[in-house]
C-alpha cells in the first residue's frame, strides 16, 4: 500500500439516535442523511484511483462503501479487525454511558458483560492496520467507525490513545502515505507495550 484513504460511515439508525452497536450480526444501516454524507463522499474521492475498498462487518460501513464506490469496478474486502468494539453491556445503550465508563476505566479493564478492554481493541487495530500496510494494492480506501480512525489519526500527529478521543466526522477521507500510516501505528505499538492509564 503505497496511499490510504480512512473514512467513518455516514449517519446510521444507531448513530442518529445516540446508541452504540457493536455487534455485526444486528442490522442497522444507513439513514437518509447518511446516504446523502456517503454521496458526498463519493464526490471527495472522485479523482483517486482507488484499486481496493477496504470495511468492516457492518451494514451501515458496508452501505457507505457501496454509495461512495457506485459505478466503480473497485473489489471490496471485509477486514474484521477494524469493526467498532465489543460493547458487553453497553451494547445499544446510550453512547455517553459507555464515554463515561470508559473515561474511567483502566485500558485494560473490559466492559461488563463481555465487552473488550481498550487495550484488546487497540491490538485489534493494529493487527487490522498492519494487514492493510501490507495489502500490494497502491491506493486503498477503508471505511470503518470513528475509534479505528480516531487512534490513527491521534498517532499520525504522535499522540497515543487516550480514554476518550474525539469522534470523528461521518463519510469525510482523510488521506495517509504509506510511512505515515505505519508511524502511526507504531505509535500505537508503543504505547501498547507499556499502557498509561
Amino acid at each position: 500500500m503505497r496511499r490510504l484513504i480512512l473514512a467513518r460511515h455516514g449517519e446510521s439508525v444507531f448513530s442518529v439516535a445516540g446508541l452504540l452497536n457493536g455487534d455485526p450480526s444486528v442490522p442497522g444501516g444507513l439513514t437518509p442523511q447518511g446516504v446523502s454524507e456517503a454521496e458526498r463522499l463519493a464526490i471527495a474521492i472522485a479523482s483517486d484511483p482507488i484499486d481496493l475498498c477496504i470495511h468492516t462487518e457492518f451494514e451501515r460501513v458496508r452501505q457507505t462503501a457501496e454509495v461512495a464506490l457506485a459505478g466503480r469496478p473497485t473489489p471490496t474486502i471485509v477486514e474484521s479487525r477494524l469493526n467498532d468494539p465489543q460493547y458487553g453491556r453497553y451494547e445499544r445503550a446510550d453512547i455517553d454511558g459507555y464515554r463515561d465508563w470508559a473515561a474511567v476505566a483502566g485500558s485494560g479493564t473490559r466492559a461488563e458483560g463481555g465487552g473488550e478492554s481498550r487495550q484488546e481493541i487497540i491490538e485489534r487495530y493494529i493487527e487490522g492496520y498492519r494487514a492493510v500496510i501490507a495489502r500490494p494494492e497502491k491506493t486503498i480506501l477503508v471505511v470503518a467507525h470513528s475509534l479505528p480512525i480516531a487512534y490513527a489519526l491521534g498517532a499520525k500527529e504522535g499522540t497515543p490513545p487516550r480514554p476518550r478521543v474525539p469522534i470523528v466526522a461521518y463519510a469525510t477521507p482523510y488521506r495517509f502515505d504509506g510511512d505515515e500510516l505505519d508511524r502511526a501505528v507504531a505509535v500505537l505499538e508503543a504505547w501498547l507495550d507499556d499502557p498509561d492509564w
